[in-house]
């Protein structure tokens, strides 16, 4: 006992002083600061559905694994490795043995900031009860409900732990129920982040408290609210020549809902990089300064990529009124998406939504049949879709009555609501009251089922068509009305379409599996609880002297080994013919 003791004191002062003598990299330090449109509506890990939480969060909260943001393929994260059994039903992580909590007052002595695998069960644990107000969080609705054994009993109260959870003095093993062929995938998401058991049993989850490369600081609210985010000096990892990560010395989220402030912020070199420019900027941002982008060194980088997000509006399939599937067909034959891409969006964008809910980005999704979907999906046809809504009961929107749509305070997303609203009249006679507010409002809103048409843009969460088609599987909708929907928000159900949804998932083969995903969808937008608008294609610029930033289809940045250095000429040169 007493050499346990004393080894367990060394090992805390070791760690407590390693961090003066970690060796720093030649360009360490610096800040970069960029925008986000909306404020994060959370700050608890588990809670996170949106890309705004999602983004800060993941900077500073880590799962047992992560996405490479080079190619988005699976990596070592918390756990340095981990096996699978032959049956696919049994994950075994090895944690790492050398990771720290971030700094806070619960923390009593060093030893408690220490990464231990009870953390871990504590943490699942969390994702998988009702919590403080009585729901689960996120990844129990998608992954950890149907898919980890005892999770499910767990947070109907029948059990006091989850079985499928073992533990050793530096393992996790997760025991499956059936085996999920993105269960990797799924683990990497932000809302599987892990928490410290004592930040967990002193609820304080909202304080952010992860073992990410960044630490969070401050919420500044004022003229411009921004979130800062401070160098983790404790962090674990390091580059191939042992410098300590990161090398920024912080992070700054600037809250900016307008493209075109954003942009202002960014000419002014008060942000470093822009995603998505103001519609009536393009042409002058792209032509206008192709000095900036051309020169060598240049002094912009333009990243031009289909990004793995849909912008669409839904049905609450509570109305009465969209219940009727030939309504809900008339009111995607009425959107002119072509004059809402040439107009409005000026062409920033990779399809118009003339296909379904999954992005048609072949290259991500190969052997997807986009062309199937693609047959069954709406194209501007206001005669047919006056015919529609007449079958429907509604001839000329007679008896209709007014439709309210809700969507969050943006440019784009006001300019857009106002053009359909105008085209629905014109077509179909039916009035829309365009109802706007927060982002976080909007999210709650669409979750209580208070709205009757509302706007929405899905981001993959990992390369599956799966992470689109999920929010509409008809087994996550609550049995009662009253109860809030947090994935499926258009309360949609389909036998058919959840048929073919389960067959993609439980098909061994990846071609299989695009077969059925292609076929769910092909019915899915036969019976549409959804308007398919566009699918994101920003272009992305940087200033050049940010190094290390690598843009990928699922927005997903990683600010790790990111650093700040202007270029030389020739080094520019160097780089470019390397590079080719």
């Amino acid at each position: 006992m007493k050499i346990t003791l004393l080894f367990t004191i060394i090992s805390i002062l070791l760690f407590s002083c390693g961090g003066s003598n970690k060796q720093q990299f030649e360009y360490a330090g610096g800040k970069i600061t960029l925008s986000i449109e909306n404020e994060p509506s959370t700050f608890i890990s588990r809670d996170v559905t949106d890309v705004y939480s999602s983004n800060v969060l993941s900077q500073v909260m880590e799962g047992l694994v992560s996405l490479n943001p080079k190619d988005l393929s699976i990596q070592p994260q918390l756990a340095e490795k981990w096996e699978i059994s032959d049956d696919g039903l049994t994950y075994t992580f090895h944690l790492r043995h050398n990771v720290k909590f971030h700094p806070h007052k619960i923390f009593h002595a060093e030893a408690e900031r220490i990464l231990m695998p009870i953390d871990v069960e504590k943490t699942l644990e969390f994702i998988c009860s009702k919590g403080q107000i009585g729901i689960a969080g996120t990844a129990y609705s998608y992954l950890f409900e149907k898919y980890l054994v005892g999770a499910k009993d767990f947070y109907e109260g029948k059990t006091k732990n989850i079985s499928g959870i073992s533990l050793t003095r530096s393992t996790v093993e997760l025991k499956l129920t059936e085996k999920d062929n993105n269960f990797l995938n799924k683990l990497a998401n932000i809302s599987c982040a892990i928490l410290s058991h004592h930040i967990i049993e002193e609820n304080l989850e909202q304080d952010m408290i992860g073992t990410g490369p960044f630490v969070y600081r401050e919420f500044i609210k004022d003229e411009v609210n921004s979130i800062i985010l401070t160098k983790n000096e404790d962090y674990y990892l390091h580059d191939d020549k042992g410098n300590n990560l990161p090398y920024l010395d912080s992070l700054e989220y600037i809250i900016e809902s307008k493209k075109n402030n954003q942009l202002s912020l960014f000419e002014a070199k008060k942000i470093d990089l822009i995603r998505g420019l103001p519609a009536s900027k393009i042409t002058e941002m792209l032509e206008g300064r192709i000095s900036d982008f051309n020169s060598t060194p240049p002094l912009f980088i333009l990243h031009n990529n289909p990004i793995l997000t849909t912008h669409y509006y839904y049905f609450n399939m509570l109305d009465s009124r969209f219940k009727n599937i030939k309504v809900r067909q008339a009111f995607n034959y009425a959107i002119n998406r072509k004059k809402i891409g040439s107009e409005i969006l000026r062409n920033q964008y990779s399809e118009l939504g003339n296909f379904g809910i999954v992005p048609p980005v072949q290259s991500a999704y190969k052997g997807y049949d986009f062309k199937g979907v693609k047959e069954v999906g709406y194209t501007y046809n206001p005669e047919k879709a006056k015919q529609l809504l007449a079958e429907a009961g509604y001839p000329n929107g007679k008896g209709f009555g007014s439709v309210n749509l809700r969507l969050n305070i943006s440019d784009i997303h006001s300019a857009i609501a106002d053009e359909v609203a105008q085209q629905l009249s014109s077509v179909l006679g039916i009035n829309v009251n365009i109802d706007a507010s927060s982002f976080g409002q909007l999210e709650k809103d669409g979750e209580t089922g208070n709205f009757e048409l509302s706007r929405n843009g899905w981001a993959a969460d990992y390369l599956s068509p799966e992470t689109f088609l999920f929010n509409f599987y008809g087994k996550n909708v609550p049995e009662s009305k009253k109860e809030s929907s947090y994935i499926n928000k258009s309360r949609y159900q389909n036998p058919a379409f959840d048929e073919l949804f389960e067959k993609a998932k439980k098909s061994e083969k990846l071609t299989d599996q695009m077969n059925y995903f292609s076929l769910a969808e092909i019915e899915l937008m036969k019976n549409p609880p959804i308007i398919p608008l566009w699918y994101k294609g920003d272009y992305g610029i940087v200033y050049s002297n940010v190094r290390n930033l690598y843009f990928n289809p699922l927005f997903l940045f990683n600010f790790t080994e990111v650093y700040k250095k202007e270029w030389t000429k020739e080094e520019f040169l160097k780089a470019t013919k390397k590079k080719n």
